[in-house]
């Protein structure tokens, strides 16, 4: 949901749309600097909040916690300290990021330096409620975290791991070779994912059909059954016990009241 005009306006148009959870940025996701919260904005938010049983911000996407330039990663690490303070100020449940890019360093290069930065930013957030989750990516280019191995290789890492979780999301998946369009798939994929990572470490999903083909490393999100995953999956999603109280977030296109529809399609999918 949008964000434009304040953050408890995201929460109004969820209710419009008739969301249950929230999915929303906690600040302009192309700035790496923000104006500081009005007392009275973080409190109607949390009034507002109490409405919804997840509240799901997303980073900015300008953030590279894996960078191997060191000004970049400064900057990053900065940047993504301030969007904790502000998900931890008006009650968010979770911080969903992209795990960045390498650029050129290397992937194992690529993954200390993000296990290096968690560590630093989680010791100087300590205390905090807000739950840091790791988003799978569709692992174009030099971008980390397409693999299940490398979420693992993360957790594995981190000195705080009981404060990271993760985040899936069916286009990213699709789009870095997991097949989920069939039952069998799905059922092996998630078997896949228990055994590398856990499914109870699994806190969020974002659910979005995909525009390319399997295999594709292109991240080009579709509504709901309109694309190259089809409707099994989500049937899939939808019914498998193991996500049953795990937010479920669109970020589909926003085109006429598509969210209606694409909420409507994903509670039909729920039902057996």
């Amino acid at each position: 949901m949008s964000i434009a005009g304040g953050l408890p306006l995201a929460l109004e148009r969820g209710a419009e749309a008739g969301c249950a959870s929230i999915g929303m940025f906690c600040k302009s996701s192309n700035q790496w600097r923000a104006k500081p919260l009005p007392a009275e904005e973080i409190e109607l938010f949390r009034e507002k909040r109490r409405a919804f049983r997840h509240v799901v911000a997303h980073a900015s996407y300008l953030v590279n916690l894996a960078s191997p330039d060191r000004a970049l990663l400064e900057k990053s690490r900065a940047a993504f300290r301030l969007e904790m303070e502000r998900c931890e100020a008006v009650g968010a449940d979770y911080l969903v990021f992209h795990p960045g890019a390498h650029m050129g360093a290397g992937a194992e290069a690529g993954l200390a330096t993000l296990s290096a930065s968690l560590d630093r930013l989680h010791e100087e957030c300590a205390g905090f409620r807000l739950r840091v989750l790791i988003e799978i990516t569709a692992g174009a280019g030099t971008l980390l975290g397409s693999r299940f191995e490398e979420l693992a290789s993360v957790l594995a890492r981190v000195r705080h791991a009981d404060r990271l979780g993760v985040c899936l999301d069916t286009c990213h998946l699709f789009a870095a070779g997991y097949d989920i369009s069939t039952r069998s798939g799905w059922q092996a994929v998630m078997q896949e994912c228990d055994d590398r990572i856990g499914l109870d470490r699994v806190l969020a999903w974002h659910a979005n059909d995909s525009k390319a083909p399997l295999g594709s490393h292109r991240d080009r999100h579709e509504h709901i059954g309109r694309g190259e995953i089809g409707l099994e999956a989500f049937r899939c999603l939808m019914r498998d016990p193991a996500f049953r109280d795990v937010p479920k977030i669109l970020e589909t296109p926003k085109e006429n009241d598509m969210d209606r529809v694409n909420l409507a399609t994903l509670r039909k999918l729920a039902k057996p």
